[in-house]
């Protein structure tokens, strides 16, 4: 133990007992495990093979719906005009190399992460930056609810599951609990819960385009022909407009790219280098499969109606492998599997982006807390509950979702890149102006795409994006012009000691004479000043006994009663304060409370929270200090005395 008599800093040797288990911490230990020590943080980071599921399951997920979505729209102009599926997503494929190799010079410039959010707010100004932030945040948010969704809907789309298909909200709801939980257990955790599913997704795929389209004429492989609903009359030509809506539509597949870059932290070392070549997987593994997924669903003469046909990775999968064969349902299983789990790349990079968020005083401080588990608990949690307000304010429908999304991402990616080429001005290290080249390429195509989705998409549901983006905007600003304001009022600078020495008042506030109540006596006698006591008269008869045994066993202090016809604790107690404050200027008034606390903890619901309720009104009171001086109750009727002072200005 540090010598008292010693003043300074004085540091003092780690404690590492543990506390006694309460209920509220043996609630915590059920639900999110054994807490992990802050010197262990190297343990919970994540290896390549992990740090992919976790990152990427978000992007390699969409070609589960990317393909369906240029399919949806070219399927207005006619089964011909089905074909420039291939054309669309060969462009979105290039744009997507760009995209990927643009961020790469983003690791390892921002080896600390960020993303855009950063990268924006250090070459582009901090409202630049925050423009980033809000699309990223809510892109994070519409990532769980549209990933969730469409898992579910896909899920309920299987035979044994039809029954069901009436429950698909709640089930949406039971998947984000879960996966909250999951997270709030450790980013190490769900990366090995996540990578099984991510990888069978992945190998499904390429089984599934290799037998698709190889099968047939290396070994003769059987195709099963499906029923297919017709497409309705062609309402549409094919012209730039229409392949424009086709675009934007399948950037969809573009979402949760910029993931990895923000979440360099995470990776193990050299950080910078794993996180870029797990960036070149994802984007191998995404282009890969779109491709492919596209190419044979046009060679298949797939198409899709929203709401007649089924899913077009259901309908490759019915004619590849055949509609209830085992591997159908491997490919259909993880296809569900992934959809559900892309929420994941969401759960790693919103808390982490909203962390380094109020690390600079745009949001709450307590997002940059880690938690038990040496994840950002509180980032967690808020993702889930609003991802749930946007799953029942939408009803789970993953069409009406999918027209909010993507906007918020290439908002991002272009503020992010836009950043990036001023940001190789001012280096000017070597290879600059190759690098602001490419950086400036990328600017320019995710700007191009920005404004065709803002086009395309506005009626259809992008407004609410918007709208939803400026709200994060205004909250940022707002925010931060109270961490401000507080931080003016708190500042040392200029600060002067008081001239002349303020006065003290203690009031004991004094319910009835038992041995709970004396060690509040004496206390109230040590800390000096004008002592009084005070008792609310509630009863009248009580009165006349706490008068007679305040004169037995407590004659030294003054008892004042304060008549109360209302029967009201509160109202006398702040009328008399008044009066205190009022009759002597520049008085400091402590308030002390006793209170005796029960051996087992559900017998405070056996007594009245007086004390509690006195403390909730003092604390906003100028010049009032609130000291509450516990007894515990011991079992075997031993006692106690300990003193607890939480004081309150």
């Amino acid at each position: 133990m540090p010598d008292p008599s010693k003043t300074g800093v004085i540091d003092h040797e780690p404690l590492v007992r543990e506390p006694k288990p309460t209920p509220v911490s043996l609630i915590r230990r059920l639900f999110f495990g054994k807490p992990v020590a802050t010197e262990k943080h190297e343990h919970t980071l994540l290896p390549k093979v992990l740090a992919l599921p976790v990152f990427s399951s978000d992007a390699i997920s969409s070609v589960a719906y990317a393909t369906q979505e240029i399919l949806l729209i070219l399927g207005t102009a006619g089964a011909a005009a089905l074909f420039f599926t291939w054309y669309v997503s060969l462009a979105i494929v290039i744009l997507l190399s760009i995209v990927a190799i643009s961020y790469r010079q983003t690791i390892y410039a921002y080896p600390s992460g960020g993303g855009s959010y950063i990268v924006a707010k250090d070459n582009l100004g901090t409202l630049a930056g925050l423009g980033a932030a809000a699309a990223l945040l809510i892109d994070y948010i519409l990532t769980v609810s549209v990933s969730v969704a469409s898992g579910v809907q896909n899920l309920v789309a299987m035979p044994f599951m039809h029954p069901y298909a009436g429950f698909s909200v709640l089930i949406c709801l039971t998947i984000v609990l879960l996966l909250t939980l999951a997270n709030l257990h450790g980013l190490k955790e769900s990366g090995m819960m996540f990578a099984v599913p991510t990888y069978l997704f992945v190998l499904s795929c390429y089984a599934l385009v290799f037998f698709g389209v190889a099968g047939p004429h290396l070994f003769n492989w059987h195709l099963h022909p499906i029923k297919t609903v017709p497409l309705p009359n062609p309402i549409e030509t094919v012209g730039l407009v229409l392949l424009l809506r086709a675009f934007a539509n399948g950037c969809s597949a573009m979402t949760g790219t910029e993931a990895i870059s923000n979440g360099i932290p995470a990776f193990r070392q050299p950080a910078s280098r794993n996180a870029a070549i797990t960036l070149s997987w994802m984007a191998f593994i995404l282009g890969s499969l779109f491709v492919g997924i596209s190419y044979l669903a046009i060679h298949l003469h797939i198409h899709y109606v929203a709401g007649q046909s089924p899913a077009v990775i259901d309908q490759l999968n019915s004619i590849v492998f055949g509609s209830g064969s085992w591997f159908y349902y491997v490919l259909q299983g993880s296809t569900v599997a992934i959809l559900v789990l892309a929420a994941n790349t969401s759960f790693a990079d919103f808390p982490r982006v909203s962390s380094i968020l109020a690390q600079d005083r745009f949001m709450p401080r307590q997002l940059a807390n880690l938690g038990d588990k040496l994840v950002f608990s509180n980032g967690i949690v808020i993702l889930g509950i609003l991802s749930c307000v946007l799953l029942l304010a939408f009803g789970g429908n993953t069409d009406k979702l999918i027209p909010l999304y993507a906007l918020g991402v290439f908002l991002a990616f272009t503020l992010s890149q836009a950043g990036m080429v001023k940001h190789w001005f001012k280096e000017q290290g070597p290879g600059w102006r190759l690098k602001a080249l490419i950086n400036g390429v990328g600017a320019f195509s995710t700007g191009i795409v920005l404004v065709d989705i803002a086009m395309e998409k506005f009626m259809e549901g992008a407004w609410i994006t918007i709208i939803l983006i400026g709200t994060f905007y205004l909250m940022f600003l707002t925010i931060h012009r109270h961490y401000l304001y507080i931080r003016r009022k708190l500042s040392m600078e200029n600060y002067h000691t008081l001239a002349q020495p303020f006065s003290h008042t203690v009031i004991l506030l004094v319910p009835s004479i038992h041995r709970g109540i004396m060690p509040a006596i004496d206390y109230a006698r040590s800390i000096g000043g004008d002592l009084r006591a005070v008792s609310v008269e509630i009863d009248p008869t009580h009165t006349e006994v706490l008068k007679r045994d305040w004169e037995k066993w407590v004659s030294d202090i003054p008892l004042v009663i304060l008549n109360s016809p209302y029967r009201s604790l509160i109202g006398p107690l702040m009328a008399y304060l008044d009066e205190v404050q009022h009759e002597r200027h520049a008085t400091l008034v402590t308030v002390v409370v006793p209170e005796f606390v029960s051996s087992k903890w559900w017998h405070s619901f056996l007594h009245n929270s007086s004390a509690l309720l006195v403390k909730i009104y003092l604390m906003q009171r100028r010049d009032v200090v609130v000291t509450n001086v516990r007894y515990f109750l011991e079992n075997g009727g031993s006692y106690e005395k300990t003193i607890c002072a939480d004081r309150m200005k």
